[in-house]
């Protein structure tokens, strides 16, 4: 599967070394160029690239940048991407910690990845938000492997979402289905679900717990 990766940290990082691992054919671009990116493409065999190549021809984008940095984007990111390309956001919002007030999630109470939806003019599906980073090399267990650890997925396209979730199955992880992009404020930060390690059933539970109140600490 061809698939572009726009943000190259922690978690775009590990997910290029995982996915050109599977034997996937990844782009991945950082905000920095790719002379910058010399280093990962080697150890990958990925191709360091333009933000704005990153998505040419793939049929899976990660957008894992801070949520700050979404507005910022080229234009047009997706435009030369695959029919029916599934996006996956991994962002979060953190007000007081790196972004600033965002007023379309504060005073309009959008989600992130609605918000984020928005800029990039195209539905996305919300995964990978609450994953430490490590545990993408460290936790992948085979499929049906006892207590493998899940992660929440979120989103509108059923299509999408049903690529996504195969793709992490492939990674070595089971999902939950989360809902839709409205429904992803289970999964912010701060929620019980958020950064947990567990298998499917706890993943649930811990959905079903959460409350759509966003706490002090991650307000504007």
């Amino acid at each position: 599967m061809r698939i572009g990766i726009i943000g190259a940290g922690n978690i775009g990082g590990n997910l290029t070394r995982r996915l050109t691992s599977l034997g996937h054919d990844v782009s991945v671009a950082n905000s920095r160029g790719p002379e910058t990116l010399k280093a990962l493409a080697e150890e990958t065999g990925a191709r360091a690239v333009r933000a704005e190549e990153a998505a040419e021809g793939a049929e899976v984008v990660v957008v894992t940048v801070p949520l700050k940095a979404v507005p910022g984007l080229p234009s047009g990111l997706l435009s030369g991407a695959a029919e029916g390309v599934a996006v996956i956001d991994t962002g979060n919002y953190y007000p007081q910690q790196r972004d600033g007030r965002i007023a379309g999630i504060e005073d309009e109470g959008l989600t992130e990845s609605r918000w984020t939806e928005r800029h990039l003019g195209h539905p996305v599906v919300k995964a990978f938000n609450g994953t430490y980073a490590q545990d993408i090399l460290d936790r992948p267990q085979a499929a049906g492997t006892p207590g493998r650890m899940a992660l929440p997925v979120a989103g509108d396209d059923e299509a999408a979402k049903r690529i996504v979730r195969d793709l992490i199955d492939e990674l070595g992880f089971d999902t939950v289905d989360a809902g839709g992009i409205d429904d992803s404020w289970r999964q912010q930060p701060d929620t019980p679900v958020y950064g947990l390690r567990a298998g499917a059933e706890a993943v649930r539970a811990a959905l079903a717990e959460a409350s759509p109140e966003r706490p002090a600490a991650f307000r504007g």
